[in-house]
């Protein structure tokens, strides 16, 4: 596996920070206060993207890392609209390079399966820019487990290789298990999953009428609107209650605790909402108890579908 670093050489943290309320939840001072409790947690590893609050949320990241960029490892993606494509990709690079003020991106993910545009084109493209020293490490989100081999195969023509993945992972959403986690640790791939706390689902706060995205956004509402989720949901806010420790500090530090997994993605909206997803930091969770968690939801069957297999 590839070795992800800070430029001055510190090993990346256990949590990355997703940036994607900057500019839209969280205006500039909570975004800033966010940045500050998650170094002060020890956290050294930030996650944007092209495509985050109208160029926003690069915009503040940049800023805030101005003056310590050699100990932060900062990951953006391409446009997610206009393919990746060799003209795209370029302009959506220098176009993030100018908002971060900066002249190398750490880690450039693909946003997304881009399947009118050929491989070759893409991957040619970003061995280039690897090679002017414009990223650090190539990176794919949103692909299966083929397409990720597939992207891996024509990489390696051009001397290059997938460093790392962003697919969706956590307690109500497993799916990652059946191949990408598999194949990731396999091949030698770091895999830093978003959406640990399930669109806030995770928190219990919905059961209790709260508010969030699951009940203002039409695609995260979609996306976990089955009953089964909410009862897990709700079976985790009971474990939490009585272990004194809030749900989405063992929703993250669950997450994170999957041998393939290498950082999870924490977000929020204020310093206030952080705080438990930071806990899961310097929280210990054994072997029992992450069995125990794990035992709240199914347990996707193996990609074969042959059941018998999975015992």
């Amino acid at each position: 596996m590839t070795e992800i670093k800070t430029p001055d050489g510190t090993a990346i943290s256990s949590l990355c920070f997703g940036c994607m309320q900057f500019g839209d939840k969280a205006g500039e001072a909570a975004s800033r206060e966010m940045y500050r409790a998650c170094r002060e947690a020890g956290i050294n590893f930030f996650d944007t993207a092209h495509a985050y609050t109208d160029g926003t949320s690069e915009n503040w990241l940049g800023r805030f890392a101005a003056e310590e960029r050699d100990a932060v490892v900062i990951a953006s993606k391409a446009a997610f609209k206009t393919g990746s494509g060799r003209t795209a990709l370029r302009e959506s690079l220098d176009t993030s390079r100018k908002r971060l003020d900066q002249d190398v991106i750490d880690i450039y993910y693909l946003h997304r399966w881009d399947d009118e545009t050929p491989l070759e084109e893409t991957f040619e493209t970003l061995a280039e820019m690897q090679r002017d020293g414009a990223i650090r490490h190539i990176g794919v989100s949103n692909f299966a487990a083929w397409q990720v081999m597939k992207a891996q195969a024509v990489a390696a023509r051009f001397d290059t290789r997938i460093d790392i993945l962003q697919p969706m992972y956590n307690l109500v959403k497993r799916q990652a298990e059946v191949e990408i986690l598999p194949m990731a640790m396999a091949e030698g791939i770091a895999v830093v999953p978003y959406s640990p706390l399930g669109g806030g689902l995770l928190t219990g706060k919905y059961r209790a009428g709260g508010q969030g995205r699951i009940t203002e956004n039409e695609m995260y509402s979609a996306r976990y609107a089955q009953e089964w989720m909410h009862n897990a949901a709700a079976d985790l806010a009971a474990l939490g209650r009585q272990m004194r420790v809030d749900p989405a500090t063992l929703a993250v530090a669950w997450a994170a605790r999957h041998r393939g997994v290498t950082a999870p993605i924490i977000s929020a909206r204020d310093v206030e909402q952080l705080r438990p997803s930071l806990d899961a930091i310097s929280f210990g969770m054994d072997d029992e108890l992450y069995e125990r968690i794990t035992a709240l939801t199914p347990t996707p069957p193996p990609a074969t579908d042959r059941l018998e297999e999975a015992q």
